[in-house]
């Protein structure tokens, strides 16, 4: 690798870390090739083993731009993730709080299987509504939300639309889930989506990569376990045509997330700030745009989008 200021990669690495930049340079390194010229695999997990030699072109600058990229990115998407979670908590309490403001405290509203009792590999006895409410009280109780702070102060009963002040992501979205199918669809319906299990794995994929961008985890050439789904007869998705890596990169929840924001506020500019983000994409041998799940190396698809 070329390092063109000795002094300044070592500052980087000591600020950053040298295993966090690793990540951003791994894509950089050679493959290893046995002796017919062949790129060998990992027994363990199938994928091409790397020499400690990098490509050609490779420089510490360029993966040090890299992962102020991603940086850019995971701003981004913590913005638009605090737009939907924000608007769901609003849906929810709305569609769920107006049969009864304590809805949040009463298994009617939950699916049966969500409130029987099973048991996990270790034979421990668990339950699913029992663990999510557990959960949520403990949020509710470590809350100084002046709205929580007001109703505790005042022994009142919290309604729902003040609770889910003090929820996070994965309550909110584990709260959908578990949820009487009739009003999981009411909820779908107010951002236009048809499949209420669509929406349910959309917004536990959504969660994971806000864990990641809040945690300044890397979210630049990540491969999800669960692709995400699309409503295949939405016009929208129809015109974006997604392929497999689409669906298990980046690319497939940006097209997610847009869909979304479009309905929350549609003069939304953020798909713009993402494209110009993603066309400033440093070039670092190894690191392309199919990493992202970009259908082609010409950088973010303005024109499928419309932007």
């Amino acid at each position: 690798m070329t390092i063109a200021d000795p002094l300044r990669a070592e500052r980087k690495l000591a600020q950053v870390g040298y295993y966090r930049l690793s990540g951003f340079w791994f894509p950089a390194r050679e493959f290893l090739k046995d002796q017919h010229g062949q790129v060998t695999l990992c027994n363990v997990t199938q994928k091409p083993l790397r020499q400690d030699a990098f490509i050609a072109g490779a420089s510490f600058d360029a993966a040090f731009s890299l992962y102020l990229f991603d940086k850019a990115l995971r701003q981004l998407m913590l913005d638009a993730i605090e737009r939907i979670e924000i608007h769901m908590r609003s849906i929810v309490s709305h569609e769920v709080g107006y049969h009864d403001p304590l809805a949040y405290l009463d298994p009617r509203f939950i699916n049966p299987r969500q409130t029987a009792n099973w048991q996990d590999r270790r034979g421990r006895q668990r339950n699913t509504w029992n663990e999510w409410l557990a959960r949520q009280t403990e949020q509710i109780n470590r809350s100084r939300e002046d709205c929580i702070e007001w109703h505790r102060q005042h022994h009142k009963a919290m309604p729902f639309w003040v609770v889910v002040e003090a929820w996070d992501f994965g309550t909110l979205s584990k709260y959908f889930e578990i949820l009487k199918g009739s009003h999981q669809n009411r909820i779908a319906a107010r951002l236009g989506i048809s499949n209420a299990k669509v929406l349910k794995e959309w917004l536990q994929e959504i969660n994971t990569l806000r864990n990641r961008s809040a945690h300044h985890t890397r979210i630049w050439n990540q491969v999800a376990s669960n692709p995400v789904p699309v409503l295949p007869t939405e016009a929208y998705f129809q015109s974006l045509a997604l392929d497999q890596n689409a669906l298990s990169r980046l690319f497939g929840l940006i097209s997610v997330i847009w869909f979304l924001l479009r309905q929350i506020g549609p003069s939304s500019q953020w798909l713009r700030q993402v494209a110009d983000v993603i066309d400033s994409k440093p070039h670092l041998p190894g690191c392309l745009f199919a990493s992202l799940g970009l259908p082609s190396e010409n950088g973010f698809p303005r024109q499928t989008f419309g932007i």
